[in-house]
């Protein structure tokens, strides 16, 4: 078994000099597709901060996105316990998918997900409008129309909410609720922020004070 250093640490490459790497969305934690890489594969990663891989078909290093431009940015790079795979997290330009879809692993579950895991592929879909400003998208008219708009939407959703919850339909208190979070995360990802910046801080208010 083949072994190169990173970080310190030895990388286990297996008998044909692969490691496994697994690609996460740095923001919503994601997984968006599985690649292996090579030695060369792994320095070229390191020096270009752009995802590259070794294609077991063509024999030859692949950057991700150097034909489509849905490039991976590299954020932080980790190995397993046993040095013999990889966690890369990046922040995609666009699909990571081939076939146009966010993720490789796009196919119905085998088990039911949790409804909260939709929430990160609303904000992923989000990032992707506002890089690429698709026609007729009514995103792209938010963006469009920039930041103040946004967050006078954010505001006129946030009355309707407060008003729908004094009305005993609950339909509507849901929503016009609704309609609020999602003009939110449009104000988040106009701000260039994302729903892990607001778990970080509920979860630092949710600390015990010493």
């Amino acid at each position: 078994m083949n072994t190169t250093f990173f970080q310190n640490t030895p990388v286990s490459f297996d008998s044909s000099g692969l490691v496994p790497a697994v690609i996460q969305d740095a923001d919503s934690f994601r997984v968006l597709m599985l690649g292996y890489m090579n030695q060369q594969a792994l320095t070229k990663t390191l020096e270009t901060q752009k995802v590259t891989f070794y294609s077991r078909s063509r024999k030859e290093l692949w950057v991700k996105g150097e034909t489509s431009g849905n490039f991976l940015n590299l954020v932080d790079m980790r190995l397993d316990c046993d040095c013999d795979a990889l966690l890369i997290q990046a922040r995609p330009e666009g699909p990571a998918c081939h076939t146009g879809e966010i993720s490789c692993f796009h196919k119905p579950d085998l088990t039911p997900k949790a409804k909260g895991s939709f929430l990160f592929e609303l904000e992923t879909l989000l990032q992707q409008r506002k890089r690429t400003m698709p026609e007729d998208s009514y995103t792209t008219h938010l963006f469009n129309k920039g930041l103040d708009k946004i967050a006078q939407k954010v505001g006129e959703e946030a009355v309707e909410t407060v008003i729908a919850a004094k009305n005993p339909d609950n339909k509507e208190f849901i929503y016009e609720s609704s309609d609020l979070l999602f003009h939110l995360m449009v104000l988040l990802t106009a701000r260039g922020f994302n729903l892990s910046d607001l778990i970080s801080e509920l979860e630092n208010r949710h600390k015990p004070a010493r």
